[in-house]
């Protein structure tokens, strides 16, 4: 069992000082746009993962005009009691403890407090560009799999140091043999490893996306889910060989799991292409239930659910569904944001299940 018991915000994003006690699994959060709802959620997440879901730097997550900001969460797991701080310091230097003792390794931290975030914006998960699935799949599989975490620094790390090879060699019009085949051999334990491990898994997790977009959309249209990567066209050594001029032109590296994606077709097209908004918003909700699933079964125990605005561009019916399914099926903690009271009270309400309903004024202090 995971739960988050209280939270408390200290100049983070728009809040100055506030402190939130959680009394159920399903917590509805409303209030009008600007008041800090999905900041809220922000905060969990920051807690779970030591970093934003919406914000690439740490900075960007202090109140403005202010320095230094701390999140403090109170939650419990497996029937024990865990207390994660986080701080940002004045000089932007990030702290992150567990009951009182500092992280060495932030990395250590991911996987151990698991949570799954659907935001408006994710629907680049479907319509974007393959960043945006690696990135899904790379977050998934590092809290399922804490060496997948540290063979994907280790080759994030040594793509970086080939890059900048390659830039130099351009630079110097000169090649330095043995540094080009270090790096390389550098490159592809992790590659080739990374690749098998996003290709067992996404076996049977794609099935399963398949699966829920069924159920939420009501319907069975034929969506084909399947995983490419370079390294299945071939051994990932010689490809990188077959390559070497081509990256030298570019300056930088052409070939290798950083290329990987999950391609999505409806009716044998780009799904992109040719499906509503209802479609791409089931779909997405489709990948994040079946995350979810594959961390439940991977933890023992549900993560945290973390819905923002899902209320949008989802007709009643496929509300209805998604609703059922993460807040009665499902036995974990479940926190909602809406815009609307009312309408948020009524969905929960006709589920006939306990929540707890968090409405914010016009003051976060």
């Amino acid at each position: 069992m995971l739960r988050l018991n209280s939270i408390s915000l200290y100049h983070f994003k728009n809040y100055i000082h506030t402190h939130f006690d959680i009394r159920q699994n399903v917590i509805g959060i409303s209030g009008n746009n600007g008041l800090g709802k999905t900041n809220l959620l922000d905060a969990i997440y920051f807690l779970c993962f030591s970093k934003s879901y919406f914000t690439k730097t740490d900075a960007a997550s202090v109140h403005h005009g202010l320095q230094g900001m701390r999140l403090e969460g109170n939650f419990v797991k497996n029937e024990e009691e865990e207390k994660i701080v986080c701080i940002i310091r004045e000089n932007n230097r990030k702290e992150l403890q567990r009951n009182g003792e500092d992280y060495k390794k932030f990395s250590s931290h991911i996987g151990q407090f698991p949570a799954v975030m659907i935001a408006p914006d994710d629907v680049e998960l479907i319509s974007g560009n393959s960043d945006t699935r690696r990135k899904f799949m790379d977050t998934l599989l590092s809290q399922v799999d804490n060496r997948y975490l540290m063979l994907l620094i280790e080759y994030n790390k040594v793509l970086l140091q080939r890059n900048s090879f390659l830039k130099n060699c351009a630079e110097k019009v000169l090649i330095d043999e043995a540094l080009f085949d270090i790096l390389n051999d550098q490159l592809l334990k992790p590659g080739v490893e990374i690749f098998n491990k996003r290709k067992n898994f996404l076996n049977s997790f794609l099935p399963l996306v398949v699966e829920n977009y069924k159920q939420i959309a009501g319907s069975i249209e034929p969506v084909n889910l399947s995983y490419y990567s370079p390294l299945l066209e071939g051994e990932f050594r010689q490809l990188l060989i077959t390559c070497r001029q081509k990256d030298l032109l570019l300056q930088r590296t052409s070939i290798g799991i950083h290329k990987d994606d999950i391609e999505i077709n409806l009716n044998k097209e780009a799904f992109k292409n040719t499906a509503s908004q209802g479609q791409r918003k089931s779909l997405l909700f489709a990948f994040k239930l079946a995350e979810f699933e594959e961390l439940k079964k991977a933890k023992g125990f549900p993560p945290l659910l973390l819905l923002d605005d899902v209320f949008e561009k989802l007709d009643a019916q496929r509300m209805q569904n998604l609703l059922y399914r993460v807040c009665v099926e499902n036995k974990g903690q479940v926190f909602i944001t809406d815009t609307h009271k009312e309408r948020l009270e009524k969905a929960l309400g006709d589920l006939d299940i306990k929540f707890q309903l968090i409405e914010l004024g016009d003051s976060v202090d």
